[in-house]
């Protein structure tokens, strides 16, 4: 019997996926490991979450790697053990990100320090990320570059307290946009997931503040949360870099609740 194929081929490639416990990332994982690449899967608290979500893969083809990404220099080094695991990283995805609100009515230190956790987290340690990558694809012939957005980056929050989120979901969509124009020619390939509703723990505590979960479904057009596969399949697929000419895109997720 001749052995089924996934979808998605990544076979001989090597992976690093940020933020894999849970959510997105876990179905990244899971989508990521069943196409046969070798996965570096890493985790900020949750060990055992990375675990369960990659507890399909062969032990051979996995990597977790702990790291706080609140600091630059946490990002930088788990670049280089992804790196020394098997010499090269194929493809980075950029995923892990907080979610805190940031009120007008915060006072003055609770607003300037939650600004500045969501901006170190979303914003500058998957920026440092970014940086080695191009560096390292640059030297390899290439490589794949995903980092995950929001629709809330083109629209705007529904929440009116997520300003800091919206605001780094916005500057990291810019990165990656201007990361694939300007190394194209060095084939540098860049993609933006620009998720809407998923249903991960993020969004229904998101939901918990704006109506919960029935008025935001509501919302919707096809009445439903994407689920995490989807986001974890359409990932997966673009860390191939099968379609080269698509570099520079965005692609929305969000079951035509906000067409562009």
């Amino acid at each position: 019997m001749t052995a089924q194929r996934t979808a998605t081929d990544l076979t001989g490639r090597t992976v690093l996926l940020t933020g894999a416990s849970k959510g997105i990332g876990a179905a990244a994982a899971r989508a990521i490991g069943a196409a046969g690449a070798h996965l570096v899967a890493h985790y900020g608290r949750d060990a055992a979450g990375a675990r369960a979500a990659t507890a399909d893969i062969p032990p051979e083809r996995v990597l977790l790697l702990g790291a706080d990404l609140g600091s630059p220099a946490e990002a930088r080094r788990l670049w280089r053990e992804a790196v020394a695991w098997r010499g090269r990283v194929d493809t980075l995805i950029c995923n892990a990100a907080i979610m805190e609100e940031t009120p007008l009515e915060s006072d003055d230190a609770e607003w300037d320090a939650t600004w500045q956790r969501t901006f170190e987290v979303n914003v500058y340690a998957p920026a440092s990320l970014v940086r080695d990558a191009v560096r390292h694809h640059r030297e390899h012939g290439g490589g794949v570059v995903v980092t995950l957005s929001s629709w809330a980056a083109q629209q705007g929050s529904g929440n009116p307290h997520l300003l800091a989120y919206a605001s780094s979901k916005a500057a990291l969509h810019t990165l990656t946009r201007t990361v694939a124009r300007a190394h194209a020619r060095e084939g540098v390939l860049a993609y933006v997931v620009a998720p809407g509703i998923v249903r991960t723990d993020m969004s229904v505590r998101s939901a918990a503040t704006t109506g919960g979960e029935e008025a935001v479904t509501a919302r919707l057009a096809m009445r439903e949360w994407v689920p995490p596969e989807e986001a974890g399949a359409l990932i997966a697929w673009l860390a191939s870099g099968s379609v080269r000419h698509l570099t520079g895109a965005t692609l929305d997720l969000n079951g035509a609740s906000y067409p562009r």
